[in-house]
């Protein structure tokens, strides 16, 4: 499956890009931009209260977009943040229940993004500020992990639920953002997004009861599995519910960028013009008298 979502995004980035220079064939503009910044995330799952932004972590991205159209354009980007929950934040029985995670997770991706004013004949002359919505399809890998004794354990090996799964998972981010123009080269990207996964495992908790000790794997996941015991009362007289596997776990992110226009030819008979109104234009200064055709 990880092999399919890669090579789908592989394709569909191929044909965004073709059909670009199609379109927009023998331009010399800058359309093509780089950005990096960075900003916070947010986990949602089994250990966040409904509503609540508990936690949030770091996030850090960088990426390059690309002009289709004045008012398209299509985004590759790769980001790398951290995601955590405690059943100590929680407002109901979950308490009792004694779990928690954090995991360092990396996420590549690529969007389509609708722009509300045009990007203009010339970059430089584009809007002050820009707004736009986007959505598009990523690849995420997470490593959800546990501290037991001061030391921190990866949970997915141990399979405390007694249940296997990747950790590598397609995701859907959509999302709304804000283009600032600080000069013809530089714009401010503000950009707020969430992640529909498809696993209810970001945490490692997703079984609606806690599985038979006598089916896990060692002691450490026995452990790991069920820490009720570690608040000093007997297991077997709190609330048995582990999790809740009818609803997938998400996540959002919040960042800001620096976004920088490259100079971009998009073939080579634009290379091939400018080339040679560039001889011609050398000559014609070398020679004033030359009859030839001079340059465009």
């Amino acid at each position: 499956m990880v092999r399919t979502v890669l090579i789908t995004l592989i394709l569909v980035q191929q044909v965004l890009l073709s059909y670009g220079q199609t379109e927009r064939m023998a331009r010399w503009n800058r359309d093509l931009m780089v950005h990096a910044g960075g900003g916070i995330a947010t986990y949602y799952g089994e250990m966040v209260n409904r509503g609540d932004l508990k936690r949030p972590r770091v996030a850090l991205s960088i990426g390059a977009e690309y002009y289709l159209s004045p008012f398209f354009s299509t985004r590759v980007g790769l980001s790398w943040f951290q995601l955590e929950g405690n059943d100590a934040d929680a407002k109901d029985s979950r308490q009792l229940r004694n779990l928690s995670f954090r995991s360092n997770a990396a996420e590549f991706s690529t969007i389509g993004v609708f722009n509300l004013f045009n990007q203009g004949l010339k970059f430089y002359d584009r809007a002050r500020i820009n707004f736009h919505a986007f959505a598009g399809v990523g690849l995420l890998y997470f490593n959800p992990k546990a501290k037991y004794n001061g030391t921190w354990y990866d949970l997915q090996p141990l399979q405390t639920e007694g249940r296997s799964y990747s950790r590598f998972q397609p995701v859907i981010p959509f999302g709304l953002g804000t283009r600032i123009k600080v000069s013809h080269y530089v714009n401010v990207l503000i950009e707020g997004a969430y992640r529909t996964t498809f696993t209810d495992y970001l945490d490692d908790v997703s079984s609606s009861r806690y599985p038979n000790p006598a089916t896990l794997k060692s002691d450490l996941a026995r452990a790991l599995a069920d820490r009720r015991g570690e608040l000093g009362s007997n297991p077997n007289e709190m609330p048995d519910l582990r999790g809740n596997p009818a609803r997938d776990d998400g996540y959002f992110m919040a960042t800001v960028s620096i976004q920088y226009y490259l100079p971009m030819e998009l073939n080579k008979n634009a290379r091939k013009d400018a080339y040679y109104r560039s001889v011609r234009y050398k000559n014609r200064k070398g020679n004033p008298k030359s009859t030839g055709q001079g340059w465009r």
